[in-house]
């Protein structure tokens, strides 16, 4: 464990990984309907994760605290926002809507369908499509419950950069089965939202930055976003 020698030290490197729990919650909460005060709740919880993380942490593992650290605090806000259910039920239903309409039209076609054709089978105009996508925010590409509660523990932090270098950190998945099903859907992902995920998860820039590198606005970063992840649903929903 880090050695932590009195009260004063546990504040100190508190007060230092602070920034990462701000971080992480600002990630995660982009685009839901989340308040101010409601934010500082979900920054509380990730600190909560923080200190988990400072008592658990085994220094003789072969994984960097601050990488141990993260996944403690997203895996806290995680279910913390499951828990309080903050999607609303109307914007489920309209991620569901446009899930199946991908994954129908994917099983058709034998390919990824173009943001014309999946406005087309949802009988919308292509602006109507884009305002669906913005009400669909950015989800999450993946959760804590898609992994074992002791991947840290079971895997080092070497196997974990390999996986993500290898083009998806998906691999860790307990499931075999889910876990070749998305590989080879994110291997299916047009070109743009493969980069929009690589650069967003990856290189962990933020939806603004990667606007900047691929030359868009935060919002269509945003709409390629929760079009990759939609997509990457519905195909492993449907090869299932």
């Amino acid at each position: 464990m880090i050695e932590i020698v009195d009260k004063k030290k546990r504040e100190e490197l508190i007060m230092r990984y602070a920034p990462l729990v701000k971080n992480i919650v600002g990630r995660l909460a982009a685009k839901l309907p989340i308040d101010l005060a409601d934010k500082e709740d979900l920054i509380n919880v990730g600190i909560m994760g923080l200190m988990s993380a400072l008592e658990k942490f085994d220094k003789n593992r072969n994984v960097q605290f601050e990488t141990y650290a993260s996944f403690r605090i997203r895996g806290a806000v995680l279910d913390e926002l499951r828990a309080k259910d903050w999607v609303p039920r109307a914007t489920r239903s309209k991620d569901s809507k446009l899930e199946n309409a991908m994954g129908a039209l994917h099983k058709e076609l034998g390919r990824a369908p173009s943001e014309e054709e999946i406005a087309r089978e949802l009988d919308i105009s292509l602006e109507e499509y884009f305002k669906l996508l913005d009400d669909a925010r950015c989800i999450p590409l993946i959760s804590t419950e898609d992994l074992p509660p002791d991947y840290l523990e079971r895997y080092s932090r070497e196997d974990i950069m390999e996986e993500i270098s290898a083009g998806s950190p998906l691999n860790l998945l307990v499931n075999m089965e889910i876990k070749n099903n998305l590989k080879n859907a994110i291997d299916q992902l047009p070109e743009k939202e493969r980069l929009v995920l690589s650069l967003y998860y990856y290189e962990e820039l933020t939806m603004k930055e990667t606007g900047r590198v691929m030359d868009l606005t935060e919002s269509r970063v945003c709409q390629l976003h929760a079009q990759a992840v939609l997509r990457l649903k519905s195909m492993v929903n449907f090869s299932r």
